[in-house]
């Protein structure tokens, strides 16, 4: 099998990528990645010598090159990540996350439909968000069935995306599967979302940017249960349905800084309290959704996924990674990335 996996050089692609490429050597994986600011091909150096495995630099918005490039492959299946991800960079520029995250796929889609022709034994799995929902309040979780409405441009844009992939599923009948995660964290997480940025700043004490009171929900998935949620629904999961995949770890922002401090703390050796004085209240986000929370069940229930760690688990294995890989962070964060981030959030 033959399975192109765009975005694969990013935070959960490159965990998908490897995912696939060690448990599953008879499969020809190729990576396809514009390698924008946030794609790392040092997310994959371990991987990156593996005989079932390649590397193709392509922007999916390039629509001509997308077509010839799947014409040339002729994939069995795509696995689509590739998007623009940043609720704030979204706000600041709109047009960025219409065009890669509809207008790209959109291409991916007509490019699958022209080679594909009427073949049934291919599959386009695209992977979204839970953000297409909207926002939770007190109580209640989203189901499958939880109607879309989306309140920021990047959120919007993974909605249409979503509409898209169901929409050839009913009229040229292509086989697709969805899914639709909550927030991830783990190792090689780019530093402009929020555990990376604050192990980061806490690292080097400087100030922890909360937004209005810091009573967000969210709920966090470790990034490699979502590989390999990613893996199940893939071979297992019913053609054209969606699928939900979530931690079942509710947190309220300010909770989840105030245990990341006392991670902190512990692994730097500070006085139990330093990291928290570090912590500031900014503005609140335009249009931020106060909770989201996932309902795993039908997972969980059909496929037999479950989360393998708890949110206290998964975060001191990613602060190991973090204080344990200080080159690739400093790599990263050595761009025009930084001066941008710490004008955004520290304004």
């Amino acid at each position: 099998m033959k399975i192109i996996i765009t975005g694969g050089a990013g935070f959960i692609g490159s965990h998908v990528v490897r995912h696939f490429v060690t448990k599953y050597p008879h499969y020809s994986i190729i990576n396809l990645d514009k390698l924008t600011y946030a794609g790392n091909l040092e997310n994959l150096k371990d991987i990156e010598e593996a005989p079932n495995y390649s590397f193709v630099q392509l922007d999916i918005v390039a629509i001509n090159s997308i077509q010839d490039f799947f014409e040339k492959e002729k994939p069995d299946a795509v696995i689509h990540l590739a998007a623009e991800s940043h609720v704030d960079r979204s706000i600041s520029n709109p047009m960025e996350f219409i065009s890669t995250n509809v207008v790209g796929t959109a291409n991916l889609l007509n490019a699958a439909k022209k080679v594909w022709g009427s073949r049934k034994d291919v599959l386009f799995y695209h992977v979204s968000t839970d953000e297409v929902y909207g926002t939770l309040g007190e109580t209640g979780k989203f189901t499958e069935s939880t109607p879309y409405s989306p309140n920021s441009p990047y959120s919007a844009s993974k909605a249409s995306s979503d509409h898209l992939v169901r929409a050839y599923y009913e009229t040229y009948h292509i086989p697709v599967k969805i899914s639709n995660c909550s927030n991830n964290y783990g190792s090689h997480h780019f530093p402009e979302k929020l555990i990376p940025l604050f192990i980061n700043n806490i690292k080097n004490n400087k100030p922890l940017p909360v937004y209005g009171t810091g009573d967000n929900i969210r709920d966090w998935l470790f990034v490699e249960d979502h590989a390999k949620a990613i893996d199940v629904i893939f071979h297992s999961g019913k053609v054209g349905d969606t699928y939900n995949i979530g931690g079942n770890n509710e947190w309220k922002n300010i909770e989840l800084i105030k245990l990341l401090c006392k991670i902190m703390d512990s692994k730097l050796n500070r006085e139990m309290g330093t990291s928290e004085k570090l912590i500031s209240y900014v503005t609140d986000r335009a249009g931020h959704d106060f909770r989201y929370a996932i309902d795993s069940n039908k997972l969980m229930t059909e496929l037999g996924w479950k989360p393998s760690v708890t949110f206290e688990e998964g975060l001191e294995k990613t602060v190991n990674w973090f204080l344990n890989n200080e080159e690739w962070l400093q790599n990263v964060t050595s761009g025009s990335y930084t001066q941008y981030y710490e004008n955004q959030y520290l304004k």
